[in-house]
């Protein structure tokens, strides 16, 4: 991939799109990333949001096509509704722009994102994929315990999201416009989970998607998932829940762990005296029990949360490394055709209420 300028010339950046995420990474990079990427101007086709980006001392762009003529862009963040991803993202290849967009970089297919990896290609340019969702603390908290293996040999994940709003009454409630929650909170979830499992292949899923709010697209959906070495992963996304359910709930041979909420609360419960299995009998509802009955306190111990640092401005860092000198990027073509590949199969088992299985493994 050719590069353009020097290592130490920070690199102009443009944001097309400035809602909600657009004036997100507009916002960061001049708060947070000015050594390394210079924020050279936005544009959106709304004025309104146009008026924002003035009234916060950026510049606007009078139309898509001069922010792309511009020779001080270099990288162009697409942060538009997911509908027009595509043709924003070829368009600025065109332009011999490198290209950050946001998720979901396609709502129509695997064969779109191919489409645009090759226009990539044919530029000599970098194109990638805006995953924020990697550096999210308890994610992390996840990561290090499975990768860490406290838990001895882990079986089972339960990986959840859960909101009592319904789906927003925007873009995201329009199957035009590539709205559910499928392609807006399962694509982070999903991709959390493949990198957790980057090199096991998913051997089936059964999926649900939910409509509980919204009729035209969904408001949720589970996601059961069978990967190699008997582990089985649970996505759920579901947007009518008053009372939530753990954030993680990782259950090993030897012990489990739970992260609540947004951030890392939670404990892990390790078994200390394996051999030590008998119990002494405890009311259950109408009857007893001994199977059931809980662990006395000489045969676990408790254990603190791991707290692993992650900074989401690592992103950009990548970006820079990768186009000023020729770093690999963190998020790759292949982690996407694999997630878009999953999307395609959970929209398939979903509307057909089927196990969808991979011959050769996802």
């Amino acid at each position: 991939m050719e590069t353009l300028g020097t290592i130490e010339q920070p690199i102009g950046l443009a944001v097309i799109g400035y809602g909600g995420m657009g004036s997100y990474h507009a916002w960061k990079i001049l708060e947070q990333l000015s050594g390394k990427i210079t924020l050279i101007g936005v544009y959106d086709i709304r004025e309104v949001r146009q008026e924002a980006a003035r009234e916060k001392g950026i510049y606007t762009f009078p139309s898509r096509e001069a922010l792309l003529s511009d020779p001080r862009v270099e990288l162009v963040t697409v942060a538009t509704p997911n509908d027009s991803h595509k043709e924003i993202v070829l368009n600025a290849l065109h332009h011999g722009k490198h290209v950050i967009c946001e998720k979901p970089v396609t709502i129509a297919s695997s064969a779109d994102l191919e489409e645009m990896i090759a226009a990539a290609e044919q530029a000599g340019r970098l194109f990638t994929v805006h995953q924020n969702r990697r550096w999210d603390p308890d994610y992390l908290t996840a990561k290090e315990i499975l990768e860490g293996n406290p838990l001895g040999r882990v079986f089972n994940v339960e990986s959840r999201v859960h909101g009592s709003r319904g789906v927003p009454g925007d873009w995201r409630a329009l199957k035009a416009t590539g709205g559910g929650m499928l392609l807006d909170w399962g694509i982070h979830m999903l991709d959390q989970m493949l990198t957790l499992n980057e090199h096991r292949k998913l051997l089936s899923l059964y999926a649900q998607l939910t409509y509980v709010t919204c009729d035209e697209v969904d408001d949720g959906f589970r996601v059961f998932c069978r990967f190699e070495n008997d582990l089985t992963f649970m996505v759920e996304i579901l947007t009518s829940n008053f009372i939530e359910l753990p954030r993680w709930y990782i259950l090993g041979e030897n012990g489990t762990a739970i992260v609540k909420n947004w951030g890392r609360d939670g404990e892990i419960v390790k078994v200390s005296d394996w051999e030590n299995r008998e119990s002494v009998p405890v009311q259950a509802g109408v009857g007893i029990t001994k199977t059931m009955a809980p662990r006395t306190n000489d045969t676990i111990q408790r254990y603190p949360l791991p707290l692993p640092a992650g900074d989401w401005l690592e992103y950009y860092h990548n970006i820079f490394d990768v186009i000023r000198c020729g770093a690999p990027p963190i998020v790759t073509h292949n982690q996407q055709r694999r997630l878009m590949k999953l999307i395609e199969a959970i929209l398939t088992s979903g509307e057909e209420n089927r196990v969808v299985t991979f011959a050769e493994g996802l």
